[in-house]
């Protein structure tokens, strides 16, 4: 129910984003989902990616700075207030959301939500008991 996502602190100059995707893609690594979050120094490109141990590597022998995060892939359905349901039944169960970014694909006519959680192991199953699908690594690397 964990999918491990690859959280890469880049400093905020100009084609630092294409040196990172360069580099994963002459390792063949396919890019799953991205998210990126800058301030005036620095960015955190958070990344799903399907060789995530090949990604690894890759990363620490060019010296980028790279941690893994464990995070929560939550089918949300595709229709106004799909993601008002889930932020109801995530509110009510008094979890409290680091960060979320979608994921560019479809399910079953559902959306897919990645998300971080202060305690995110807990999380996951509180959301599994009251309903929600939460998907595992190889089905989000299968989308």
């Amino acid at each position: 129910m964990i999918i491990k996502q690859l959280s890469i602190f880049l400093e905020n100059r100009t084609g630092r984003i294409r040196e990172i995707a360069d580099l994963l893609a002459r390792a063949n690594i396919n890019i799953r989902a991205l998210t990126l979050a800058d301030s005036s120094d620095f960015g955190i490109m958070r990344l799903i990616v399907d060789k995530l141990d090949m990604a690894l590597k890759c990363l620490k022998d060019n010296n980028i700075s790279t941690a893994l995060t464990s995070v929560v892939a939550v089918e949300v359905p595709d229709n106004p207030g799909g993601l008002a349901e889930v932020m109801n039944i995530i509110s009510a169960s008094g979890i409290d959301i680091v960060y979320m970014y979608s994921l560019p694909e479809k399910m079953h006519n559902n959306a897919i939500m990645i998300m971080r959680f202060n305690n995110t192991e807990e999380a996951a199953e509180t959301l599994k008991k009251q309903g929600l699908r939460i998907l595992k690594q190889e089905q989000v690397l299968s989308l």
